[in-house]
């Protein structure tokens, strides 16, 4: 995000580069930077003539490195933005002789989503030389609920860490879905409102009580009333609770339990950055540390490798995933 920052704080006092590389496996800040670059750089009047978007499956490279070439009508600078621009990787390499001398009063714009250039190519080396390239990596699940009170706090607003977290686990990693819910909730709420798990599940329609979240807590806390109730609705609302999902979410918890009975340091600053986890819910990593044995968590990793393998309809006879999750569930907590 920093990252992000500077190029923005750059284009805003005049630093303006003739290439911009925007890559990687996140999109959310490519679109960002682009949509900022074609909102920024020209006026409203200068963007009539000089502002154009291409797309990588219309386009050929000579298209992009034509255009770019040409020179500004009435304007000290034109923008040439091209969306997609993974859709040219067989030809991306063509780029090279134009970014190794690139028009000066052009801004050229490569949004090349989900994927990076390869850093040891020219092209890769000339862009660099001659303009930015900016990587968007993906976020791992414990660093977005940071990055979601980030994108809150300029806005007014805060966050409980559970609100956070039903969000991710809800929406995964993607910060496009997440930010666009949290938009959604600042339209409904004032600002300075704390958004907690009740404003989710009413404005989001993710159930506070019955969700994956809950349910890795209840089976941490051998809970097995709640576990069982949560597992219960997971099985009459069964397209909106994959059992897939819910096996791969324990068989992450299960396998942070292994990690922590290995750790000789249990301070729970040490077991937060190890697990990566929010210090928020380090006590309930502890709780179900001491709840469930070393012995019997290798067990559990089996048990969710085998699942795992039944839910995907291997050797599972037909069986109902609502019926597979309860029997995987019964073998956790005897």
């Amino acid at each position: 995000m920093d990252d992000v920052k500077q190029l923005v704080t750059d284009i805003k006092n005049g630093n303006i580069k003739p290439i911009y590389l925007l890559m990687g496996e996140e999109p959310y800040y490519i679109d960002k930077i682009s949509e900022f670059i074609e909102e920024t750089i020209l006026t409203e009047e200068e963007r009539g003539f000089n502002q154009m978007v291409l797309y990588g499956r219309d386009v050929a490279v000579e298209d992009i490195v034509s255009n770019a070439k040409r020179f500004p009508m009435m304007a000290e600078r034109q923008v040439v933005i091209v969306k997609e621009a993974q859709d040219l990787s067989r030809t991306f390499d063509k780029l090279d002789d134009y970014a190794k001398n690139p028009q000066p009063s052009t801004v050229l714009v490569l949004c090349y989503k989900y994927k990076t250039v390869d850093k040891r190519k020219a092209v890769y080396k000339a862009i660099k030389k001659s303009g930015v390239v900016f990587e968007s990596k993906k976020l791992y699940d414990n660093q977005v609920p940071d990055w979601i009170k980030r994108v809150l706090s300029p806005k007014g607003y805060t966050i409980t860490p559970k609100a956070s977290q039903l969000l991710v686990e809800f929406l995964g990693t993607d910060l496009g879905k997440i930010n666009n819910e949290l938009e959604k909730l600042q339209i409904v709420l004032p600002k300075n409102t704390q958004i907690t798990p009740e404003h989710i599940e009413e404005n989001i329609g993710i159930s506070k009580d019955y969700n994956n979240f809950e349910l890795r807590k209840a089976i941490g806390a051998r809970d097995s009333v709640k576990a069982f109730k949560i597992v219960q609705y997971f099985a009459d609302n069964p397209k909106d609770n994959p059992m897939v999902v819910t096996v791969a979410l324990l068989f992450n918890f299960f396998s942070q339990l292994l990690q922590l009975h290995g750790m000789n340091d249990k301070n729970p600053r040490s077991v937060a950055s190890a697990l990566r986890v929010n210090p928020y819910f380090v006590n309930e990593y502890l709780d179900a540390a001491r709840n469930f044995p070393m012995r019997k968590v290798s067990q559990v990793v089996a048990l969710l490798r085998e699942f795992d393998v039944k839910s995907k309809g291997v050797n599972s006879n037909a069986v109902p995933q609502g019926d597979l999750l309860k029997e995987l569930l019964v073998k956790i907590l005897n």
